[in-house]
């Protein structure tokens, strides 16, 4: 059942984008404790409910160099992830993204897909991006393969650059321009590829 005044930012079949509310706190939390997402994300560092509450008040405030949106199943209107725009550069028409699936359970079920397809969308029709990078760490095999199947090319590889639970490891940096997503996306609009 859906929550009573829920703004669905971006919606598709199975999921949808949202603003964070507080009201998501002990979900989050879950969320940013959870083992499989922080290896996915390479985050090092350990999170208090307080520090997470924190950060839910810092990135609801407005800021033009980004767009936080939390991933919510259709089915359950529970939040299953986050998807980012960030260091959004309005002159050069650039940005990084990133993505985040909350927990093992959440993942497989293409919601990481669907986000970053309606995230995509949104940065190169409605923001006017022009390019969108991201980076990932090499042993994220399925990651990589729906970058891949987006429309995501290697760029480089940051050698060594995480180290986690005794080891090195490279991250793939990754980038899609607008003309290589509408011609992959939108084949029947921009079909020339321009």
């Amino acid at each position: 059942m859906e929550k009573q005044g829920v703004i669905k930012i971006l919606e598709g079949k199975h999921i949808y984008l949202r603003p964070i509310e507080m009201d998501d706190l002990d979900d989050y939390y879950a969320y940013l404790s959870d083992p499989t997402t922080s290896r996915f994300t390479g985050t090092q560092k350990v999170f208090s409910r307080q520090t997470a509450a924190n950060w839910i008040e810092n990135i609801s405030k407005p800021d033009s160099s980004r767009v936080d949106l939390m991933i919510v199943s259709q089915a359950t209107d529970r939040l299953v992830g986050e998807v980012v725009l960030n260091d959004i550069d309005p002159v050069n028409r650039s940005a990084n993204i990133r993505i985040a699936i909350a927990g093992q359970a959440n993942q497989g079920k293409g919601y990481g897909t669907e986000a970053m397809l309606l995230m995509l969308h949104h940065a190169f029709g409605t923001l006017n991006l022009h390019r969108v990078e991201l980076s990932v760490y090499a042993f994220n095999d399925r990651a990589i393969h729906v970058y891949e199947k987006l429309g995501f090319k290697r760029e480089g590889v940051q050698r060594d650059y995480l180290y986690w639970n005794h080891q090195y490891h490279d991250a793939i940096i990754m980038s899609i321009l607008e003309h290589e997503f509408r011609k992959l996306h939108m084949p029947d609009r921009f079909n020339d590829g321009v």
